[in-house]
């Protein structure tokens, strides 16, 4: 079975919720399952959402022992967190994807949404479809591996 870890960062939780003009209507977990039931069988979705960076580093270095690839919605940890950066650094340096989503294009937003210190260490980075952000960052995922 291949699986896949998408992992969702502080707020996230909240999506439906939380600014709905910006983030939209789903759910997290309505997300996750347009995933699971977009990929194709034998491919597993491990869908993960903290509001603790210690916790979303911890998953990112079980992702380098495990060799599995990540879709990281980084969120506000996009911004500012260089031990996230480092974490996910280690994803490349082990030859493991990294695609980073966002949901919204943080260069339409506030100036200090525009950098990213996660981008610099990211095979890729998908940003503005909405939930859709996900779902091309994982096809990608299954036509690469």
């Amino acid at each position: 079975m291949t699986a896949i870890l998408v992992l969702n960062g502080p707020n996230l939780g909240r999506l439906g919720s939380r600014e709905p003009e910006v983030y939209g209507s789903q759910s997290l977990a309505d997300i996750g399952a347009g995933l699971a039931a977009s990929v194709p069988e034998g491919v597993e979705i491990d869908l993960r959402q903290t509001d603790d960076e210690a916790e979303l580093i911890g998953w990112i270095h079980e992702a380098v022992d495990r060799r599995l690839p990540v879709v990281l919605n980084p969120a506000a940890f996009t911004h500012y967190s260089y031990a996230l950066r480092d974490a996910a650094a280690q994803l490349r340096t082990a030859g493991v994807p990294l695609v980073e989503v966002h949901l919204s294009n943080p260069h339409t937003r506030e100036t200090f949404r525009h950098t990213s210190v996660i981008s610099g260490v990211a095979t890729g980075v998908i940003a503005g479809f909405g939930a859709d952000s996900y779902r091309l960052a994982v096809d990608w995922i299954l036509r690469h591996q």
